[in-house]
């Protein structure tokens, strides 16, 4: 049985995002939780793009008739991602995070939660963060953005927001996971805003509802308001906007970890501190979630920690905090699609 296993977890490693080994094989029982010997057995068989089931059935050399109920039951437990064109029922891998972790939402117990938080910082420390690209990036608040910045649309999340015709919103499980444990932290629980296909992917799972344009830009200040982090996926088209809290966000709070968490980030952006302005009163460390601020006489921000979210900026009373556009050459953009953006993924890791 445990071969099953090894070789789905073995498929899940080679896809972009990475499901690496751990010593303690938390990995394994994380799969066992989710996946039966026969969905283990099939998950293997699908690919990055979404195909019909008389596709897959034909490569895995099995019949259509019998192997299209069992996709169909597979993305609805979110082990595989489902999407409809022309009618007809495609299917595609789904990689751990994000995928299959995030589409467990409903389905959370202690155990699971227990494994999963085990194995996150080593799948960060071992994949995320030695990754080149990311699979999420941190775009500045709006309101942290002076008039003079020359900034593109795919690093304002309302435009972001403006462009879709099709928006999901769900609960971060970042967060219901840490409430289930005892350690939530209050803050909104409706934040992941889902676009497009992945919003219908979500939709018909029952991960989320759907939401207007204007409700989506409310949740966007409603962030604000808590203090959370805006991360859509790393593309100039992103397919999801999460808004994320330093205390519970599995990202966020192995980034917080690291010596310099600046350096693991896709950001355009770092705050600074005009000295003469500043009265020390504290209130931007509160909203920091790196802890890249320290205040002696006055606020202090180090660079080679602070992400660009901008959230001390719009809480300062004096106007002390501004954000800076990094240099030319230190400047990142995004891949166009998310598509592109797996590509990136895979050749950096050797995987086509």
């Amino acid at each position: 049985m445990t071969d099953v296993y090894r070789r789905l977890a073995n498929y899940l490693d080679n896809l972009p995002a990475g499901f690496p080994p751990t010593e303690t094989g938390v990995e394994l029982r994380i799969l066992k939780r989710l996946f039966s010997q026969q969905e283990a057995q099939i998950a293997p068989g699908l690919t990055m793009m979404p195909e019909p089931a008389a596709v897959i059935a034909q490569r895995m050399g099995r019949d259509e008739s019998e192997l299209a109920p069992i996709l169909e039951e597979m993305s609805k437990k979110g082990l595989i991602f489902r999407s409809t064109k022309g009618g007809e029922k495609h299917y595609m891998a789904a990689q751990f995070v994000v995928g299959i972790w995030e589409y467990h939402l409903n389905d959370l117990d202690e155990s699971l939660i227990r494994d999963v938080n085990e194995y996150l910082p080593h799948l960060s420390k071992t994949r995320w963060f030695k990754q080149e690209t990311k699979q999420m990036r941190v775009v500045p608040i709006s309101q942290s953005i002076n008039a003079e910045m020359s900034v593109m649309p795919y690093e304002i999340a309302e435009e972001i927001v403006k462009k879709q015709s099709k928006i999901v919103v769900s609960p971060c499980i970042c967060r219901r996971e840490h409430e289930m444990v005892g350690k939530g932290c209050g803050k909104p629980k409706e934040a992941c805003l889902i676009f497009g296909t992945g919003a219908y992917f979500y939709e018909e799972n029952g991960l989320g509802r759907s939401i207007t344009q204007d409700e989506a830009l409310a949740i966007l200040n409603r962030g604000l308001e808590a203090g959370l982090v805006l991360q859509p996926g790393n593309a100039q088209k992103p397919s999801n906007i999460c808004l994320c809290c330093g205390c519970c966000c599995q990202i966020l709070k192995n980034m917080k970890m690291l010596d310099c968490p600046a350096q693991v980030v896709h950001s355009n952006y770092y705050a600074e501190v005009t000295i003469e302005d500043c009265t020390a009163c504290e209130i931007c460390i509160e909203r920091c979630q790196m802890a890249a601020i320290e205040v002696k006489d006055t606020a202090e921000v180090a660079h080679d920690r602070c992400i660009g979210c901008g959230l001390c900026v719009t809480e300062c009373p004096e106007n002390a905090i501004t954000l800076k556009q990094k240099a030319g050459t230190d400047r990142y953009v995004p891949p166009k699609h998310t598509y592109e953006t797996y590509l990136r993924m895979a050749r950096e890791r050797g995987k086509i």
